[in-house]
């Protein structure tokens, strides 16, 4: 997929992203309080950085992102007892941010992080 400039990233956040965020964070959230909608949740939360900005989406593919992860076991117990509330908490935090002239660094920067935060999901590159 070609770049985008970053005035159409600008002019994209001014429109669109800033009221889109917020509402694709909490449909992620609802679908990963269900058990058959969680990889739609996850798939969301990936999205997330581009729904915001146009950023480029991630790739879940390269094989490179399965070195240095935790196991799928110690994921999954994070995500039960901590990593559902605290991507909501982390999430809704980000969106606030960025809104704000100030906060939009530090919102570009947890909403990257936010794989992470819901199940100890760590990119590669």
């Amino acid at each position: 997929m070609a770049q985008r400039s970053l005035l159409t990233r600008a002019i994209w956040f001014l429109v669109v992203g800033w009221w889109a965020t917020p509402i694709v964070v909490n449909a992620a959230w609802l679908c990963n309080l269900t058990i058959i909608l969680i990889p739609i949740g996850f798939k969301l939360i990936n999205l997330v950085p581009t729904v915001l900005s146009l950023a480029e989406p991630r790739s879940l593919s390269d094989p490179a992102s399965a070195r240095g992860q935790h196991s799928l076991v110690v994921r999954a117990a994070y995500f039960v007892f901590v990593g559902w509330w605290l991507s909501f908490a982390w999430a809704n935090v980000a969106a606030f941010l960025s809104v704000t002239v100030v906060g939009l660094p530090i919102a570009f920067w947890m909403f990257n992080r936010l794989p992470y935060v819901t199940s100890l999901y760590r990119f590669h590159g």
